[in-house]
């Protein structure tokens, strides 16, 4: 297995586009990396960079101990399942699995046919092969359909194939890119535990794209944040949701998203509501976007009040909607709160999820 190292990588188009920017990176031997962020944002082209599939403007890929930026894709050791599956349409499933090791073969058919040796040495390989596509057919619980041709298959059984043509390869690095995109909600939740398992049985450096940041909080063990070809922070999924390092980021991750309110800070107190003001540990002063996650918005009693406009029943949760201070508040409870559309309710605010930033998108967290 082999650690992934991008030093200064950037990527410009010849019209000028600027797809990535100067990202330096570092994703150690065995982890499960997953770059998030919205659509257009690089983090596709970053991935098609590492795969060999995209030059680099600038800068220096590793893979291991070796530069890469001019080695071929097929000679990096990795394997990359895609968005679309990209399976052999004409060849079975149990085809498509033996296909890259079959690529691999040291012994020609046609020296087999004039060597005793060489009929010894193909026989061998193709034991291995077999045992090695057994026992990936086997994991991934694909065995019922080796003999199907992949436009018979659902969307669900085509990523497992995709995925088990990676992992028959065993490579240094596995590079996921949007893999579960096209799936239905239940099936991504079962690819998602899949995933994770391969990862704990493996140990391999997987580096996963997508643009939903829930599926990426459930995957990785570091998530890499991006926005218009900039990596904004590097951290662990609680890192990033408690300790956004800016406001992009703080509204990017967690669902529902955090709430934002435009306000200052005097003498490190936020002001909220009508002069009542909230003590934070930052000596910042001046004009500052006051961010609060749903979750802490507390109903039913405390010191502000606030017009409920929409309220959706999720189980043993509610997503509740409300006027307060002046902006529209989300506000994620106990499915029991009782609380009607069109009433004034009381609420009260948990510090721990409140945060605040400097004005602007971008601008950074400051307490």
């Amino acid at each position: 297995m082999s650690e992934v190292v991008l030093q200064g990588v950037s990527k410009t188009y010849p019209s000028e586009v600027v797809a990535v920017e100067a990202c330096d990176l570092r994703i150690p031997d065995g982890q499960f990396a997953v770059l998030v962020g919205p659509s257009g944002c690089g983090k596709s082209t970053m991935l098609r960079m590492i795969a060999g599939l995209e030059s680099v403007s600038q800068g220096t890929i590793h893979i291991g101990s070796r530069e890469v930026n001019h080695v071929p894709p097929k000679d990096r050791n990795v394997a990359m399942v895609f968005q679309d599956y990209a399976l052999y349409p004409h060849l079975t499933v149990d085809r498509n699995l033996r296909f890259p090791l079959e690529q691999r073969r040291q012994t020609s058919l046609l020296k087999s046919c004039f060597s005793l040796n060489a009929r010894r040495a193909r026989r061998m390989e193709t034991s291995a092969i077999d045992a090695r596509v057994n026992e990936v057919a086997e994991q991934l619980g694909i065995n019922a359909y080796r003999d199907r041709l992949p436009r018979t298959l659902s969307g669900g059984q085509r990523q497992r194939v995709a995925l088990g043509r990676a992992l028959v390869r065993d490579p240094a690095v596995f590079l996921l890119d949007e893999p579960m995109s096209n799936l239905d909600a239940n099936l991504r939740l079962d690819l998602r535990t899949e995933l994770k398992q391969v990862h704990r049985l493996l140990g391999a450096t997987m580096i996963h794209v997508t643009h939903d940041q829930e599926e990426a909080m459930a995957l990785g063990e570091v998530l890499i944040v991006m926005r218009e070809g900039v990596i904004r922070q590097v951290g662990t999924p609680a890192e990033i949701y408690n300790q956004p390092a800016d406001r992009f980021v703080a509204s990017f991750v967690g669902t529902p998203p955090m709430n934002f309110m435009e306000t200052s800070m005097v003498d490190g107190a936020v002001d909220v509501d009508q002069h009542k003001s909230i003590k934070m540990n930052s000596a910042y002063e001046g004009a500052v976007v006051l961010g609060i996650r749903p979750e802490a918005v507390r109903v039913g009693s405390g010191p502000y009040q606030g017009s409920v406009t929409a309220i959706e029943q999720l189980g043993d949760r509610m997503m509740m909607t409300m006027q307060a201070f002046g902006v529209k508040l989300a506000a994620r409870v106990d499915g029991s709160v009782s609380v009607r559309t069109g009433n004034n309710c009381s609420f009260d605010l948990d510090h721990s999820g409140l945060h605040v930033f400097q004005p602007g998108i971008c601008g950074v967290r400051i307490a």
